[in-house]
């Protein structure tokens, strides 16, 4: 026997190994399995769901993904890189580690789901460089942006700097509905209208933005609001909801249809200097969290929630809180961080401070609760009796 053989002989006496199934069906309870073969090789196909990291940035870079106390799987082609990678990992203290036998041709041998990268082009890799060399995203995260659909709901305040960091991240499809034009009054918050865009419909001035700073990307404009006759076909062709809306009639429309479509809906509101944003995401894997209905259940009357144009807003507020959407959107489409579902997080921008506040499940919420209303029956702007 060669001093090699004997070498991962002795291995596999001490580092745990697992079938791929086995692999599999701990994956789908909530481990993490690394696929540590080469760029050149996870460009053919990998695990769906496993973390692409190349064996040699695996010790350098493990810390961004896992802690020692977690269980972690590892995949190379055949099953004896990641053995040996798997006793170096045990010697910086992951003592739950596990090396595939088989590697990812046992993987493909026993039918297990693949995904297949798209190959990006020179330019396609130049531009999300800088975001592809974050672990979190790679090569497969940025595949998975691309195949991503997002609605954003206003193309105003919110949905203006939103929809510009999600299309220069390179989400694939954004849908754009509003049926305002632009006015000069929009201009000191609104950054993706200019000048030359007054009169013209938002969604089209926008559209016109986001292609030039992204042509890869698909964008739809929808010149239409939100309604009863065409919020539930929206919902469920986008993977999640940005709202952008200037209206709560809207806000409780969307929320409405989320919860019945089991969506992300990525809120955010502005009044003044200040400003909240949060998830509402009630099915979600690690829920249930609350929706929009479990901290607003009712519509207050119209004069205790004025708009932009009655009470006023700076204009740096929405922005800032329209880029937390698309970071928050950004997270979920990616699924990597800890989303702000089950958390409200408030901001002033004369003390920049922010506040977290904690936000319960109602189990008799009317939008989620143990008997939640219908998309179509969404009560009136005023409050309950």
């Amino acid at each position: 026997m060669s001093l090699a053989a004997e070498y991962l002989r002795k291995l596999r006496l001490s580092i745990n190994e697992i079938e791929v199934s086995k692999a599999h069906q701990l994956q789908g309870a909530g481990d993490l399995l690394i696929d540590i073969r080469e760029p050149d090789e996870t460009a053919a196909g990998l695990p769906a769901g496993a973390v692409a990291l190349p064996r040699s940035a695996l010790e350098l870079k493990i810390e961004q993904l896992a802690q020692p106390g977690d269980q972690v799987m590892l995949l190379c082609g055949s099953g004896q890189r990641s053995l040996l990678a798997a006793a170096n990992l045990h010697e910086l203290g992951y003592t739950r580690i596990c090396s595939v036998i088989g590697g990812y041709a046992a993987w493909k041998n026993a039918q297990l789901p693949v995904v297949v990268p798209p190959r990006m082009d020179s330019v396609q890799r130049q531009r999300y460089s800088r975001q592809m060399i974050l672990d979190q995203v790679g090569e497969a995260g940025q595949a998975r942006l691309e195949q991503s659909r997002v609605l954003v709901v206003g193309a105003g305040g919110l949905g203006c700097p939103a929809s510009l960091y999600l299309a220069a991240a390179g989400v694939g499809t954004l849908t754009l509905a509003d049926a305002d034009r632009v006015e000069l009054s929009n201009l000191h918050r609104q950054v993706l209208h200019g000048t030359a865009s007054l009169g013209e419909p938002k969604v089209q001035s926008a559209r016109a933005r986001l292609r030039a700073l992204n042509p890869e990307i698909s964008v739809r404009a929808l010149e239409s609001r939100v309604t009863e006759a065409n919020v539930e076909a929206l919902v469920a062709e986008h993977d999640l909801i940005i709202d952008g809306a200037d209206n709560l009639a809207t806000r409780y429309l969307l929320n409405a249809a989320c919860v019945a479509a089991g969506k992300p809906l990525v809120y955010a509101a502005v009044e003044r200097f200040d400003a909240q944003v949060s998830v509402f995401w009630p099915a979600a894997p690690d829920g249930p969290w609350p929706c929009y209905r479990c901290l607003f259940p009712y519509p207050p009357p119209p004069e205790a929630a004025p708009n932009c144009a009655e009470a006023g807003v700076l204009g740096v507020v929405p922005g800032i809180v329209g880029m937390m959407q698309a970071n928050e959107a950004l997270k979920l489409l990616l699924q990597i961080g800890k989303p702000l579902t089950g958390r409200l997080l408030c901001f002033d921008a004369r003390q920049a401070s922010w506040r977290e506040l904690r936000l319960p499940v109602d189990p008799h919420c009317p939008g989620c609760g143990d008997q939640p209303a219908a998309v179509g029956d969404i009560v009136s702007c005023r409050t309950a009796d």
